[in-house]
């Protein structure tokens, strides 16, 4: 007789110890750096202890957690959403369709990281628990949904593979472009800038003169290098940028706070002139690629922003020998700085039968365009002929 699997929804993801979460999230931190920070219990449990998530925030944890014979086989990060605010894959017109046609889209299920563009696995399975974990996950998500009478559930920045498994059981595939670096088997920046075309290396010598030149220092920073000075001035900067693109930042003081504690998974660019941070850029590290996630400066200097967040990061990407370096959503500025377009994917299971079917019209054709305009896009790149990757 098969083992009967349960879904058991928490919530906080506090309610699982954090071993069992990980066991599933990040199997591969037992021998090294997990592939992935931001699925980690520590990360998740940081943005519900710093009340960047929960009571008032609009993003309710409420984790799912699959069990086979007592075991934690799968668990997957799960919201229930009041709106559609820090997910970075926007379903607003959706949302307003419905409730002009007399629907109700919120309150939603949203499968996610919170505040996070980043591309990673979100049906988190025990190794050889992938087929089984993933599906029971997906088919809990559903279930849930409908029985609580939520519009829909959403899987955002999932990674490629948990794409058809999600189509058979009924979610709906839409795609997005994000532009990542990819290192070829560089040995320094040098080596990269000798893969582009003649102007644009020109070009970004001559932008990092610039940046470089500000009247002060750049420095790279993790582990125990990183002071809590530091993360007073990222809090500074964070909200700088998040008061002028967001209105409200999303993240509070208390989750700083809180990184410090993952110090040696965060990589802090920071540029200081007279003693004094001015600008910085926090990335966060994978074991195989590294992840910028928040930029800010109390001071403008030219290039700075691409100095500190781009340029800096491929640096410290060749030093350390990691693959790539994903440096958020949008922006097709990156391009002419070698980060080259990726697609990215998200799963979309919505429960009203005329709202699913107009939406799935809707990414036909968004998946088309989005493929066209990748194709478009490398074609047109930074890179000198013969392109990398076809034999240089």
């Amino acid at each position: 007789m098969t083992d009967t699997i349960e879904i058991t929804m928490l919530s906080s993801v506090g309610d699982i110890p954090a071993a069992q979460w990980d066991a599933c999230a990040c199997p591969e931190a037992a021998e090294g750096r997990a592939l992935d920070p931001f699925t980690t219990h520590r990360f998740l449990h940081a943005l519900e202890t710093s009340g960047s998530v929960g009571p008032g925030t609009g993003w309710d944890p409420r984790p799912i957690v699959a069990r086979k014979a007592g075991e934690v086989i799968a668990v997957a990060p799960l919201y229930l959403k009041t709106h559609s605010q820090g997910e970075y894959v926007f379903d607003h017109a959706w949302a307003d369709a419905f409730e002009r046609a007399g629907g109700r889209y919120y309150p939603k299920l949203q499968c996610a990281v919170p505040f996070t563009p980043v591309t990673g696995r979100r049906l988190l399975t025990r190794p050889g628990y992938a087929a089984e974990g993933r599906a029971v996950l997906l088919a809990g998500m559903a279930q849930i949904a409908g029985q609580a009478r939520v519009s829909s559930a959403h899987v955002t920045f999932c990674a490629a593979d948990e794409v058809p498994l999600a189509e058979a059981a009924g979610f709906l595939h839409r795609t997005g472009q994000q532009f990542h670096w990819l290192n070829r088997g560089y040995d320094s920046f040098e080596g990269f800038l000798a893969d582009l075309s003649s102007r644009k290396r020109k070009a970004l010598r001559k932008e990092r003169a610039r940046a470089q030149g500000f009247g002060g220092t750049i420095r790279a920073l993790t582990g125990d290098a990183i002071t809590p000075a530091h993360w007073q001035a990222m809090w500074a900067f964070y909200q700088d940028t998040g008061a002028r693109k967001w209105g409200r930042p999303y993240l509070t003081r208390a989750f700083f706070d809180a990184l410090h504690d993952m110090r040696d998974d965060v990589l802090l660019i920071v540029a200081e002139r007279d003693g004094r941070a001015v600008a910085g850029a926090l990335n966060l590290i994978g074991r195989e690629a590294l992840f910028g996630r928040y930029w800010g400066c109390v001071e403008d200097h030219a290039f700075l922003h691409f100095e500190l967040c781009y340029h800096q990061a491929v640096d410290w990407a060749i030093a350390q020998g990691l693959r790539r370096v994903e440096a958020g959503a949008q922006g097709e500025h990156k391009l002419a700085r070698g980060y080259l377009p990726v697609a990215t994917h998200s799963l979309h299971w919505i429960g009203h039968s005329g709202l699913r079917r107009a939406v799935a019209e809707y990414l036909d054709a968004e998946r088309a365009a989005v493929a066209e305009d990748i194709a478009m896009l490398t074609e047109d790149g930074p890179f000198r002929a013969p392109s990398p990757g076809s034999g240089r």
